[in-house]
Formats: C-alpha cells, sequence, structure tokens
C-alpha cells in the first residue's frame, strides 16, 4: 500500500474516531432534570417509586393497576425530568414506567417497553407513549406490537413515515402546543394522516416543547405563555382521561 494511502486512511480513522467521541459526549450530558422533577422521585404515601439500571417505576399503592404507561423520554433529555408526570399518573391509579435510553436517544432502543412488559406479565391494558423522538419511537414500538398495545400517547411528536398506524383501530391521543419551536403545530398537521382516524387531537395553547417536560428551556423551541405548572395540569389531566378509556374498552 502506497505510503500517501496509509496516511489518508490513518487521517480518516482519526477523523472517525474524534467525531464518534465528539457525539458520545454530546449524547452523555443531557439537558438536566430540575428540582421539581428530583423531588418527584421520592416515594409517598400514595405511590412507590422504583429506580433500576434500566428504568423508573412510578407504582400506585393501592391495588396492583389493569393499566400501564411505558415512556420513552425525547432525544437528550435525562429521563427523571418526566417523573413529576409519571408519579402523578400513578397516583390515579396507573402503573407508569419511564425507561432509559443508551445515550440518551430513544433511536437506539425502540423495543425498550418490552423489558417492561415482561416485568409485569399480569398488566391487562398496555400503553406506550413519548415526549418528542420518545414519542416516534414508542410509536415504532406500537406498530411492531399491536396486539401487545392498548394505546399510544404523543407529547409534541408524531410517527415517521415508515410506521403507519392509520388502517390500525389502536386508541391514540396527540397532545401538542401552539408555541413549540420543534414540534410544530404545522408538522403536527402534517403528520395526521398516520394515524388512526379515531385519534384524538389535543392542543395547548401557550404551551412549547419542554413544558412537557421539567428540564428548563430548550434550545430551538418557542417561547411558552404559560407556566410549566399548567401545560403540566392540562397534560396530566388529558393522559388520565385516555388511560381510563383504554381501561374500559
Amino acid at each position: 500500500m502506497p505510503k500517501w494511502l496509509k496516511l489518508l486512511l490513518l487521517g480518516l480513522l482519526g477523523v472517525l474516531l474524534l467525531g464518534g467521541s465528539a457525539f458520545v459526549l454530546w449524547a452523555s450530558n443531557p439537558l438536566p432534570a430540575m428540582p421539581e422533577a428530583l423531588a418527584a422521585l421520592q416515594p409517598d404515601q400514595n405511590v412507590e417509586v422504583r429506580a433500576e439500571a434500566n428504568s423508573i417505576h412510578f407504582i400506585p399503592r393501592s391495588d396492583f393497576p389493569e393499566t400501564g404507561l411505558i415512556f420513552y423520554p425525547g432525544g437528550r433529555v435525562d429521563p427523571r425530568a418526566y417523573a413529576p408526570l409519571a408519579h402523578e399518573i400513578a397516583a390515579h391509579g396507573f402503573l407508569a414506567v419511564i425507561v432509559k435510553m443508551p445515550l440518551n436517544l430513544a433511536f437506539f432502543n425502540p423495543n425498550a417497553a418490552q423489558a417492561v412488559m415482561t416485568t409485569y406479565p399480569q398488566m391487562q391494558h398496555w400503553v406506550v407513549g413519548g415526549h418528542s423522538l420518545g414519542g416516534a419511537m414508542a410509536t415504532k414500538f406500537a406498530k411492531q406490537n399491536l396486539s401487545q398495545v392498548a394505546g399510544l400517547i404523543l407529547l409534541a411528536s408524531y410517527p415517521a413515515n415508515s410506521d403507519d398506524l392509520s388502517a390500525t383501530d389502536l386508541a391514540v391521543l396527540s397532545i401538542y402546543a401552539t408555541q413549540d419551536g420543534l414540534a410544530t403545530v404545522e408538522k403536527i398537521r402534517a403528520s395526521q394522516a398516520l394515524l388512526p382516524e379515531n385519534t384524538q387531537w389535543v392542543v395547548i395553547e401557550g404551551g412549547n416543547h419542554a413544558q412537557f417536560g421539567w428540564y428548563g428551556e430548550q434550545p430551538g423551541d418557542g417561547r411558552a405563555s404559560l407556566s410549566r405548572q399548567e401545560q403540566q395540569r392540562q397534560t396530566l389531566a388529558t393522559i388520565i382521561n385516555f388511560l381510563e378509556s383504554v381501561q374500559r374498552r
């Protein structure tokens, strides 16, 4: 091999290694969970919280629930940022499990829900869902496991073209916000043809992308005109109604 070719290949290898290292470093430093999110990781009289290597479980202390939600975090967001929402869902009598993702990116493990389902074989109804990239990957899981999934929840998220669910009767809830600078209203509306006709569409006026979690501001997002607490309140109420409807099906 000519010397110049060896040097070229070594140079290309070095660029790849540097690029890969930079990507791992970037992905390994997610948008951090706010103090309110960390506080929600504490158990109380109504909810047991169990943190495991690949998931965080919020379990009602009352009778074991019939319905469980497996939640995929947004891309490069600390999964603990969704603890307040998950804790409240459990307080309303539903199992809520946040799955952790390799390098904080759900496309590295779209089948993360399967391990949770195996942990609770007695569960009667499974709903999967997620925020942003997490919602897209939860949709992929639902598409590939329709016999195991009773419902899908999307927060500021929409399916990839390859995960078209329009021909199914899957129960789907899509919640989006008018000030979202990432999953914009236009993007959500453009994706409607990929979801079932019976999909429930709920818009939060004045909400933005980051306030679906508790991790502060996000680059590229719009400015919300309502508080994070109010956006979370509306999101929670809509999710509880949806989970109750899935349980009655």
